[in-house]
């Protein structure tokens, strides 16, 4: 199963945060699944850290990224394309790049986020 990760989830992982659930944290371990990390994810943790709302070495966070062994997703044309075609239920632009690039890779978002579930199977809340 391919699934992108949401940038909590992603920041969760990392740090072994207790937030993140045994659900989530079993599909990120399953070796079948194919865990995948947006570009999206990693601009918004940068824009945050410049804001001074998070403090995070984003080059450890590349290498944590690299050793898990998790796929790079970057965003493309028709990824920014489908972003026009979603229904206004978030109004997050990270998170609603997260949502269009599942739709059009065919994968599910996993995050945290109960208001995501609007836009359908392929967000799986835990």
């Amino acid at each position: 199963m391919k699934i992108i990760i949401d940038t909590h989830i992603l920041l969760w992982w990392v740090v072994n945060d207790r937030r993140l659930s045994q659900k989530a944290r079993r599909l990120i371990e399953n070796p079948k699944n194919n865990i995948i990390v947006s570009a999206t994810s990693i601009w918004e943790i940068a824009i945050k850290q410049t804001l001074g709302r998070i403090k995070i070495d984003l080059k450890e966070l590349e290498e944590a990224i690299t050793a898990n062994a998790f796929e790079s997703l970057p965003v493309k044309l028709h990824h920014a394309v489908e972003v026009s075609e979603l229904p206004p239920h978030h109004n997050d632009p990270f998170d609603r790049m997260l949502v269009a690039q599942c739709l059009v890779e065919t994968a599910y978002l996993l995050t945290h986020d109960e208001h995501l579930h609007k836009y359908g199977k392929a967000v799986m809340v835990v």
